[in-house]
């Protein structure tokens, strides 16, 4: 079962040549991914802009996402120091002192995590960000997950950065922008869907992406439709079911 999941997964993340390829969507979809076929608790992934700034760009849960979120706003966390070292970075224990990150461990103790592991996305010399996964216990992954998560975070910068062999990098800056200007609109989406349907932010950003899955659609067009008032509340409604 393990080995079919691993090989759907890998498929999955390799299909980014299609001409319809949604940035926003895949990084969700790794993050996803990382929670199914590594058994761990959330996901968050973090992408350089083309200002040379950290950002938010894929989470399998709020708290994951809000905790990649006060690491960038301190400007400090394993996360980051992973994508500016290109090491990967291993935390456990976040209540036990000396603690390297004391506002980090407090953050992460408080959002349920026990442990992280930081891994670079990078290609050869290039680092585009960093992959991180969060789990509850304060057990660290076996070998072998840990390498399947190098992996996975390998061929999706490959997957990103293959943008770049067709039309250099200003394609692949564009992408990685989409990606980010995407980020914003799904998360404002997500709030007025929630008040509309009176649901919580997690049900309404599942219904966001089944709506999109569904009807074919990119996600940041669905989140437009939802901010501008133009969906149609009866199909995505139906979504949820």
């Amino acid at each position: 079962m393990f080995v079919e999941k691993l090989a759907e997964t890998f498929v999955e993340l390799a299909d980014t040549l299609v001409a319809d390829f949604d940035p926003a969507e895949f990084l969700h979809r790794l993050a996803d991914r990382c929670v199914s076929t590594l058994g761990v608790d959330a996901a968050g992934i973090l992408l350089v802009d083309h200002l040379g700034e950290l950002q938010v760009v894929g989470a399998s849960s709020d708290r994951a996402r809000l905790l990649e979120l006060f690491e960038l706003q301190h400007r400090q966390g394993p996360c980051m120091e992973c994508y500016l070292t290109g090491a990967p970075i291993t935390v456990t224990g976040f209540t036990e002192p000396p603690q390297r990150w004391p506002e980090f461990s407090a953050a992460a103790a408080a959002a349920g995590f026990g442990t992280v592991h930081a891994l670079p996305m990078r290609l050869r010399e290039q680092t585009v960000g960093a992959l991180n996964l969060f789990a509850v216990t304060e057990n660290e992954l076996g070998e072998t997950r840990i390498r399947v998560a190098r992996a996975m975070a390998d061929i999706a910068t490959i997957g990103l950065l293959q943008a770049q062999v067709i039309s250099h990098r200003e394609l692949l800056a564009g992408q990685l922008q989409h990606a980010l200007q995407s980020r914003v609109l799904i998360e404002q989406a997500k709030g007025v869907l929630a008040e509309r349907l009176q649901i919580d932010i997690g049900e309404a950003f599942h219904t966001l992406r089944q709506h999109a899955r569904n009807n074919r659609l990119h996600l940041s067009k669905v989140a437009e439709d939802v901010i501008a008032g133009t969906i149609d509340m009866t199909a995505l409604t139906a979504s949820r079911s």
